[in-house]
């Protein structure tokens, strides 16, 4: 698990690899992550789009910009929760994804940003644990 805080949003990271969607001999390795985005402070906010930067085990990078997350831009009061589960595949048997979510405070309508901390994305087909 992986867990990170910034401007009062607690961002939460399950992630596992995914042996039946995935081919090795083809070069095709997938992973399921789930996040939860949990309001710690005191005003309402929206998370309004996401970036990942997703680099396989050759260095390659991968940037993904997007409204929302899973087609949804939630609202979160103080104290309350959301959590969504969405997947990433690669082309080698590693990896590491980090990001940030565009968020808004509804009352003052100030922008800024919540850092997705790096996870690792391992799979069984990697020799030794490079992440």
């Amino acid at each position: 698990m992986y867990t990170q805080t910034t401007n009062n949003i607690k961002i939460t990271v399950l992630q596992a690899y995914l042996q039946d969607y995935s081919e090795p001999g083809d070069n095709h390795y997938v992973w399921a992550y789930t996040i939860q985005v949990e309001n710690l402070g005191d005003k309402t906010v929206q998370l309004l789009n996401r970036h990942w930067r997703i680099t396989d085990a050759q260095g390659h990078l991968q940037e993904v910009r997007g409204e929302g997350v899973i087609g949804k831009q939630p609202v979160l009061k103080p104290g309350q929760a959301f959590q969504y589960t969405s997947g990433t595949a690669l082309p080698t048997p590693s990896g590491i994804m980090a990001g940030t979510y565009e968020m808004t405070a509804e009352e003052s309508g100030e922008k800024f940003e919540v850092a997705v901390p790096a996870f690792s994305l391992d799979s069984p087909y990697q020799l030794g644990r490079p992440n």
